[in-house]
């Protein structure tokens, strides 16, 4: 009953295999192999149109390289107040950019075209002592298992083009959102008005496999600098790339996010039927958020169930009472029906 993080959950066997089977002979290295040219072409294909393909290590990674890549003196990028680039990266996307982050606030972790264009204006771009406006980024899904939708990516969109930003979509679990919007890589991105998008795989089934997606290649002219200067041109590779190969064929990247965004589904199901637990608010990917007194996930604990406490976001309705704790769990194509069946037994 592991619903600690799909970080846990280990690498599919297709990846696994794609990883053994490209580990022999040679290849040229530093991005300039034949996988990593089909690789790039399959984004061409995915994304309906030329992209620029930029292959990393870490999601944090391409968070940062991508703001980077469009970061301005004293510049300021604009994020929602519980965005995984403002909680939870160690301050490394201000490190490598040098921008700052202002928190725009916004119902369900996604921050409305309102209070996006009421942050920016406390930043006019003559006024050199507040700095200037950078960027928007959004994250599809977002921090607490929501999704924008195809509107409210549109509308943040507008707000963005009004006052000439770029907007960056960190798509951590971008295969989870696409998924349960029914949608596809080129409708919930470019066709939205994003320009570029951190596309994840760690978290879907891939070992160690993310990539920088820039929609005008053009405004990634800089991008193989700022990557090198930040340590992830990786010289082998082939390696993300034979991940990446793998995990886009024959669909199985939407398999894999398709599986966990169901067993999450199961999962809310079985804790709306407890005695012992409630939803905290209805997500829509794979990550569940329930309320439950603090002593039954104490005891769920012990009987062999791992998730995360989670701490109460800004302006929660009907949060947990001082007894109650909130909690995380997170499905993964890794997770079973038994899982959610043992967990919900324990639940009442």
């Amino acid at each position: 009953m592991i619903f600690t993080s799909d970080n846990w959950a280990g690498a599919h066997p297709a990846i696994s295999e794609a990883l053994t089977r490209h580990a022999t002979g040679f290849s040229a290295a530093y991005g300039t192999g034949d996988l990593d040219r089909q690789v790039e072409a399959t984004f061409n294909q995915i994304f309906e149109r030329e992209v620029a393909v930029f292959f990393v290590g870490t999601g944090t990674a391409a968070n940062s390289i991508g703001l980077a890549s469009v970061a301005k003196p004293g510049g300021v990028a604009f994020c929602h107040n519980q965005a995984h680039v403002i909680e939870d990266e160690c301050g490394a996307p201000e490190f490598f950019s040098q921008l700052r982050l202002a928190p725009v606030d916004g119902p369900a972790g996604k921050m409305s075209p309102e209070a996006l264009r009421a942050q920016i204006a406390r930043y006019p771009a003559q006024f050199v002592h507040h700095g200037q406006p950078a960027a928007v980024t959004i994250t599809q899904a977002t921090e607490i298992g929501t999704v924008y939708s195809h509107d409210e990516i549109e509308a943040i969109s507008a707000v963005a083009k009004e006052k000439n930003l770029p907007l960056h979509m960190d798509g951590a679990r971008f295969a989870n959102a696409m998924v349960a919007l029914n949608s596809t890589p080129a409708k919930m991105t470019v066709d939205r008005g994003v320009d570029i998008v951190s596309f994840g795989g760690t978290k879907n089934g891939c070992w160690c496999a993310e990539a920088l997606v820039f929609f005008d290649p053009e405004m990634a002219r800089q991008v193989p600098f700022i990557r090198k200067r930040g340590a992830h041109l990786f010289s082998k590779s082939r390696f993300i790339a034979a991940q990446f190969a793998a995990y886009l064929e024959n669909g199985l990247w939407l398999e894999l996010a398709g599986h966990s965004n169901a067993m999450a589904s199961r999962l809310r199901e079985a804790i709306a039927a407890s005695s012992k637990a409630r939803l905290a608010w209805n997500g829509q990917t794979n990550e569940v958020f329930a309320i439950l007194k603090a002593t039954t996930a104490a005891a769920a604990q012990e009987k062999g169930a791992r998730f995360y406490d989670w701490p109460v976001p800004k302006g929660m309705e009907n949060g947990p009472a001082p007894d109650e704790t909130l909690i995380r769990l997170v499905t993964s194509f890794a997770t079973s029906e038994t899982d959610i069946d043992r967990f919900a037994d324990l639940l009442g």
